[in-house]
Order: C-alpha cells, then structure tokens, then sequence
C-alpha cells in the first residue's frame, strides 16, 4: 500500500466497503489462470498485499495481456523498473491494451486502484473480463480452465420474413394477458350500492 496514514470516519467506511468487495477465492482462481496463461511469471504470496504486489509493476499484466495475442503483440516492450513512474506507466499499457482487446471501460480499474492497493476488487473485475472473453473469444490463446469463468453472450440475429411478422401481430401474446371467462355480469353501475339478495 501506499505511504498515508489511517482514514478516519467516512472516509474510513468507504474504505471498508471498498475492501470487503475483494473475494479472496477469485484472487486464487485469477492466479491460477495467469500462470497457466503465463507459467514463465512466478506466484505471488498469499493474500491481497501478496496478490498487489505480485501485480503492482505491472510486468505480469503485460505478459498476460500479450500472451492473449498472436504474433502481434499489444505491448511491445515490457519494461522491469523499480521507478514508480515506469509501474504506473506499465500498467496504463496494460489498461490501453485490454480496452482494445475489448474490455469495457466500465470493467477496467484505475492505475491508482492498483499500484496503490486502492481498490483491488476492482482489479480483479478487470482480470475477470479479460478471462471472459478470452473464453468466449475461442481464438486458441486462453490457456487453463475454460469453466473457471464465463462466456460471453454472442449476438444471435434473426431475420423473419414480411408474411412472419404478419402473421406474429394476429397472435395474442401471453405479455398481454387473458380475457377468458372474464364479464362484467353481476355488475352494478359506478356509485349504485352492491344489491344482495338475501
């Protein structure tokens, strides 16, 4: 984490719900899936500060997002610094990358998120995205466990005829009800009082 001192009263409450996002059981499946992906990058210690600073260069992320391409790779060099500037610039390599690669931008974290320990459940969300579609994708580059994570949906289009649709607008949808065995025998008129036979 970063040199500051503790939050105190809201700030400190936003903090911990921050912080009570993080799943430390996706933390392990995340791991497992980036060194089947990339074996070449070691494991990191147990536990989130372990898992950010595993992360926190942003060298493992470079490789994970390259191993996800072909030939042509999105992060061409792939820098090992120990200068504060040269991380955060890594990982905004990484963040381009998976924007391209498809992630949305409401999936990516902020480079603060994680080289300062910020938000790591929102690293995590990023991570998931890019397994997400490295799954759905079936290009070949997803290595490990397909069932880890979840696909995609795909686009199924349909293209019906103009007769189709004609003859779609004569069926009553169940969306828009029933009118069997409904009347209104029995039926008094608006402010009449009920009748009963007794």
């Amino acid at each position: 984490m970063a040199n500051k001192g503790p939050s105190y009263g809201l700030s400190r409450e936003v903090q911990g719900k921050i912080d009570r996002k993080y799943d430390p059981e996706l933390e392990e499946r995340l791991v497992q899936w980036i060194i089947a992906q990339c074996p070449d990058v070691g494991s990191p210690e147990d536990g989130k500060l372990g898992f950010q600073a595993w992360l926190k260069n942003g060298v493992v992320l470079s490789h994970l997002i390259n191993s996800l391409h072909g030939s042509d790779k999105p992060i061409k060099k792939v820098q090992h610094s120990d200068m504060a500037f040269k991380q955060m610039e890594q990982i905004s390599q990484f963040l381009a990358a998976a924007e391209r690669y498809g992630v949305s931008k409401t999936d990516m974290f902020q480079t603060v998120d994680l080289w300062e320990g910020k938000d790591l459940a929102s690293v995590q969300r990023t991570l998931m995205a890019i397994a997400s579609l490295a799954v759905t994708k079936e290009d070949g580059m997803f290595r490990g466990n397909p069932d880890w994570f979840f696909k995609k949906a795909q686009e199924n289009r349909r293209d019906f005829s103009d007769d189709q649709i004609k003859e779609g607008k004569n069926i009553i949808g169940l969306q828009m009800g029933s009118n069997k065995g409904a009347s209104q025998s029995g039926m008094t008129g608006y402010g009449r009082p009920r009748q009963i036979m007794s």
